[in-house]
């Protein structure tokens, strides 16, 4: 006859698996992340909480426009999130303020300065390059040009320090005004492009 598990045996049991598999998915498939900064402004606000695709670039390379996680090349054990301007093998630019790859404007005016700021420049961030991204190496930018710590300040990003690729807002919560408690529902599902 055979012998039956206790009951907590079994629920411990259940858990472990548990355990064991959310840790798979979040090391190798899917990881959250909140974002702490306005960077981003406009495609992500200060408190939307994401997912990344940490399985994206095991079957194609990065593509421009992509939205990156990535650990910070000066410090990694911080996470940065940012935006691929630049791909290997190609010269870019940023004059007055505009992005060009390879001589040719980027459009990028979803991402762009905003005229507050016209009567004053300040290099890096306005004027820079041109500068030729090796092999191996990505040029990424914050989509809020003004208030964006990138690659224009700490140079180019490695490839192995790619951790994934943001796809959609599960969370948002305006982390700046605690009270009334404002959640943003409208952000919920929305697709990060």
């Amino acid at each position: 006859m055979e012998k039956r598990k206790s009951f907590f045996r079994e629920y411990a049991e259940a858990l472990v698996v548990a355990l064991l598999l959310a840790l798979f998915i979040r090391t190798f498939v899917v990881q959250a992340f909140r974002i702490p900064s306005g960077s981003m402004i406009p495609t992500l606000l200060v408190g939307d909480q994401i997912l990344v695709d940490k399985l994206a670039y095991r079957f194609r390379s990065p593509r421009r426009a992509d939205v990156i996680v990535f650990r910070f090349p000066r410090d990694e054990t911080r996470d940065f999130i940012k935006r691929i301007v630049g791909l290997p093998g190609e010269t870019l630019e940023v004059r007055n303020r505009k992005v060009y790859v390879n001589n040719r404007l980027l459009d990028d005016t979803g991402f762009a300065y905003h005229e507050l700021f016209d009567n004053f420049r300040i290099p890096p961030r306005d004027d820079y390059g041109p500068v030729a991204i090796p092999e191996g190496k990505y040029f990424v930018m914050g989509d809020n040009r003004e208030n964006s710590q990138d690659s224009r300040f700490w140079g180019f990003l490695d490839a192995d320090k790619i951790i994934g690729r943001a796809f959609i807002i599960y969370w948002s919560r305006n982390t700046e005004r605690m009270f009334p408690l404002e959640i943003r529902f409208g952000r919920f599902g929305r697709i990060v492009e």
